[in-house]
C-alpha cells in the first residue's frame, strides 16, 4: 500500500520544506505580535470598519474555502482579523475585571501550545502536572487553606459550579447516582454576587428559584443578619440549605462580604460556605488589603481567577477545596484507557470536571517566577493606588459625581445630568473607549476598572476626558432620570 501525501498540495510534504515553513511562521508570528504590542502603547480609537459587525464580517473574508490558501494569504487574514480586534491592554479598555498583562505569562501561554498536552495525567503532561500541583498548594496556603486540594477550571463560573456540585453532593449523597428526586435544596448569595450562582443552580438541577438573594448593606456587602433570617425561615418551611456563597470582590462595586461573620452563620446552620474570590482572591497576596479576606480560612471552597488582578492571560482560574478527597468523590470516573500509571495524586483528571484540559498552569508559574510574592504585592498596590487616584480626579471634577470611595479597584461615578448607559454606549459605538456601567445603590453608574497597572495618571485623565466628551453630545436629563434607577 502506498501512503497518500501527508496533506493537501499547498502544505509542504517533505521535511526540509516543512522546516522552512516553520521558520516563516515563527518570523511572521513575531512580526504580528510586535504590531499588536505597539498598538497597545499608542492606541488609536477602534476604526469604523471594526465596529460594524456585518461589514467587518464581509471585509475579513471569514469563510474557509474548499481549497486551502497559501501560507502568506493565511497570515494576511490573521493580521487583518487581529488588527480589528479590541485589546485589553491599552488605556482605552477599562471594561472588564481583567486587563494589562504580565509579559512572561503571555510568552508561556504561547509556548504551552507547542507540546499541546492535556492535563489529566502525569503520563500525558509530565512536568506540567508538577507545576500545577505546586501552584495549587501555594495558592491554598495564601488564603489560609494549607493542605487543601484544588483544580484549574475554565473560568470562575465553572469553579463556582464545581463548588456548588460539591455542596449538593454533601447534602444529598444520593444525588450523584440517582438524581435529586425533588429534594428542596437552597443556596444563598448576596444580591450583588455573581450571576453564575443562579445559572449554576439551573445547570445542576437545584433550580434557579432556589437561590436566595440576600440583601446587602450600604457598602454592597452581604447583610449577615438577613442571611441568618433567611436560613431559619427556609428550614422552618422544610427546605434544605446547602451552600452560602460569600463574595470576595463583587463585580460592580468591588465589595467584600464579611467572611468571618458569614462563616459563623453558615456553621451555626450546618451549611457549607464557598468564597467566590474570582475577582478579589488575588488580594491574598496584598500586604495592605489581605485583611479583606479575613475568614477565608473557614471556607469549604474558594475560587480565584489569576487572569483578573494578576494579569495572567485568559483563561486561568482555580478552585481550592478545604478537605482532600472531595473533588474525586464528586468528579472521578473509571477510565482504564486513561489512568494507566502513577498514583491518583499525579493524575489530576480524577479531580477535574473536564477530561481533555488545556495547560493553564505554565503561564501562572512563569509569572510567579518572574514577580515573586513581593512583585505580586507591588502590582496589586499599583492597581489600588490607580483606583484611589482616579476617585480623587472624579471627586475634584464638578462635572462628575463619585458615588462612593472605591472598595478595591472599581471606581463608580456619574456624569451629572447625563445617562451613564448612553455615555458608555456612545463611547463603544465610536470606538473610543471600552467601559461599562452597573447599578450602585439604585443608581446606574459608569464603572472604571483600574486593573491594568501599566496605566498612568495621564491615562486616567484621558479616560475621564473621553467620558465627558461623550456626555457633552448627549441631551441633559434631570438627576433622577439620568440615574436610570433599576
Amino acid at each position: 500500500m502506498t501512503l497518500p501525501p501527508p496533506s493537501v498540495s499547498l502544505v509542504p510534504t517533505d521535511r526540509a520544506a516543512r522546516a522552512r515553513e516553520r521558520e516563516r511562521l515563527i518570523e511572521a508570528t513575531a512580526e504580528i505580535a510586535r504590531e499588536m504590542l505597539e498598538r497597545d502603547l499608542d492606541p488609536a480609537p477602534l476604526p469604523a470598519e471594526a465596529r460594524d459587525a456585518e461589514g467587518l464580517a464581509a471585509s475579513l473574508e471569514l469563510a474557509p474555502g474548499v481549497e486551502g490558501l497559501a501560507l502568506e494569504a493565511v497570515l494576511e487574514r490573521l493580521r487583518a482579523a487581529l488588527a480589528t480586534t479590541p485589546t485589553s491592554s491599552s488605556w482605552r479598555f477599562v471594561n472588564q475585571l481583567f486587563g494589562g498583562r504580565v509579559a512572561v505569562a503571555t510568552a508561556a501561554e504561547a509556548l504551552a501550545a507547542i507540546p499541546n498536552i492535556s492535563m489529566y495525567t502525569f503520563k500525558a503532561a509530565g512536568a506540567q502536572v508538577l507545576i500545577e500541583r505546586e501552584l495549587l498548594l501555594r495558592m491554598a496556603e495564601r488564603v489560609g487553606l494549607a493542605g487543601a486540594e484544588g483544580c484549574f477550571t475554565p473560568g470562575g463560573s465553572i469553579a463556582n459550579l464545581v463548588a456548588l456540585l460539591l455542596a449538593r453532593n454533601a447534602a444529598a449523597p444520593e444525588a450523584r447516582e440517582r438524581g435529586l428526586a425533588g429534594a428542596a435544596l437552597t443556596v444563598y448569595t448576596s444580591a450583588e454576587g455573581h450571576y453564575s450562582v443562579r445559572k449554576n443552580a439551573g445547570v445542576l438541577g437545584l433550580g434557579r428559584e432556589r437561590v436566595r438573594l440576600v440583601p446587602v448593606d450600604a457598602r454592597g456587602r452581604m447583610d449577615v443578619e438577613a442571611l441568618a433570617r433567611r436560613l431559619s425561615e427556609d428550614r422552618a418551611r422544610g427546605l434544605r440549605p446547602v451552600l452560602v456563597n460569600a463574595t470576595a470582590g463583587t463585580t460592580v462595586r468591588g465589595a467584600f462580604d464579611p467572611l468571618r461573620e458569614v462563616a459563623a452563620v453558615a456553621r451555626e446552620h450546618g451549611v457549607r460556605m464557598h468564597v467566590d474570590g474570582a475577582f478579589g482572591g488575588s488580594l491574598a497576596l496584598s500586604s495592605s488589603r489581605r485583611h479583606l479576606l479575613d475568614g477565608a480560612e473557614l471556607a469549604d471552597s474558594f475560587s480565584w481567577d489569576p487572569h483578573k488582578m494578576m494579569g495572567v492571560t485568559l483563561q486561568c482560574s482555580v478552585l481550592l477545596v478545604a478537605r482532600r478527597g472531595e473533588l474525586a468523590a464528586s468528579l472521578d470516573e473509571s477510565a482504564d484507557y486513561l489512568y494507566q500509571a502513577d498514583d491518583d495524586d499525579l493524575n489530576p483528571g480524577h479531580r477535574s470536571i473536564q477530561c481533555g484540559r488545556r495547560n493553564d498552569a505554565l503561564k501562572l508559574w512563569a509569572a510567579w517566577l518572574r514577580l515573586g510574592d513581593r512583585g505580586w504585592d507591588a502590582r496589586l498596590e499599583r492597581q489600588l493606588a490607580l483606583a484611589a487616584r482616579a476617585a480623587e480626579l472624579v471627586a475634584a471634577d464638578p462635572a462628575l459625581r463619585l458615588l462612593e470611595p472605591p472598595m478595591s479597584i472599581n471606581v463608580c461615578f456619574e456624569v451629572r445630568r447625563r445617562s451613564s448607559a448612553a455615555i458608555c454606549e456612545k463611547l463603544d459605538r465610536e470606538g473610543r473607549l471600552k467601559i461599562g456601567h452597573g447599578i450602585v445603590a439604585g443608581r446606574r453608574a459608569i464603572r472604571l476598572v483600574c486593573v491594568n497597572p501599566d496605566l498612568e495618571e495621564r491615562d486616567l485623565a484621558a479616560i475621564l476626558a473621553e467620558v465627558k466628551a461623550a456626555a457633552a453630545g448627549l441631551p441633559e436629563a434631570d438627576d433622577r432620570a439620568a440615574a436610570e434607577e433599576s
